[in-house]
């Protein structure tokens, strides 16, 4: 096996919503692995401040657009000419409560940051990864795609949808030389329980749950497995979790 460095040296990756959380975990791990890194977000300024930080490159930008999309990926192939990883990683919880209690608005803004927003990304990279005969795309799904919990039911739909969606796209990249890889991480250490107006966790649980530095480590780890294999999914729980919630 290729050492982490010289695997992923000048490798031209795109990291969505990668202005905090996960995102940003990711897309440091790959900056210190000597990549590319492009980083996306539709907080311009949290975007700009987060890719300075790390080294990474912002582009301003809705995952559910497909015009912003060809905006992206047009910059990256004038600077770079090909793209090696893409990491879907932008979604939100948006609405986390009984589907009785959902608004349509929500329900629409969930499936399009969670699952239409990767469709995109993914259609583009597929194109461009067939061409190459190389590449990688990392779905970040949950832990929600295959356990049922009250309050959930959008936002695991959606996340299942993508799982399934991750699994035949990897059935038709995988003749070309493309690997797909579905990571589902279960309790992290980002603002998504703020963000989806959740109770706070106990600041002692959560220092002990899945962190942006742990996720990017093993995306950076999967993406440098030798180029025969694959991984195709990848479930991750903090050992903290009640197992009477898996």
């Amino acid at each position: 096996m290729q050492s982490l460095i010289s695997t992923l040296e000048n490798a031209t990756v795109i990291v969505t919503g990668g202005s905090r959380g996960y995102g940003a975990g990711i897309a440091e791990a790959f900056v210190k692995a000597g990549a590319r890194v492009w980083i996306t977000g539709r907080d311009a300024e949290r975007l700009q401040t987060t890719a300075h930080k790390i080294g990474a490159i912002p582009f301003s930008a809705d995952v559910a657009d497909g015009q912003a999309w060809d905006r992206l990926i047009e910059e990256v192939l004038n600077n770079s000419g090909r793209l090696d990883v893409l990491v879907n990683n932008a979604g939100e919880g948006v609405k986390v409560c009984q589907t009785s209690e959902q608004t349509d608005e929500a329900i629409v803004r969930s499936l399009a940051s969670n699952l239409t927003g990767a469709m995109l990304g993914c259609r583009r990279a597929a194109a461009i990864m067939q061409s190459q005969r190389s590449g990688l795309i990392v779905n970040i799904g949950s832990a929600c795609s295959t356990h049922a919990w009250p309050g959930w039911s959008i936002y695991s739909a959606a996340k299942a949808g993508l799982l399934m969606f991750t699994r035949c796209l990897l059935t038709e990249l995988r003749p070309h030389g493309v690997r797909v890889t579905s990571v589902m991480p279960s309790w992290g250490q980002t603002e998504f329980t703020e963000a989806a107006n959740l109770p706070p966790r106990d600041p002692a649980i959560l220092t002990q749950c899945i962190s942006p530095a742990d996720l990017g480590q093993l995306i950076v780890q999967t993406a440098c497995l030798p180029p025969h294999l694959i991984a195709e999914e990848i479930k991750l729980w903090p050992m903290v979790q009640p197992m009477t919630q898996l």
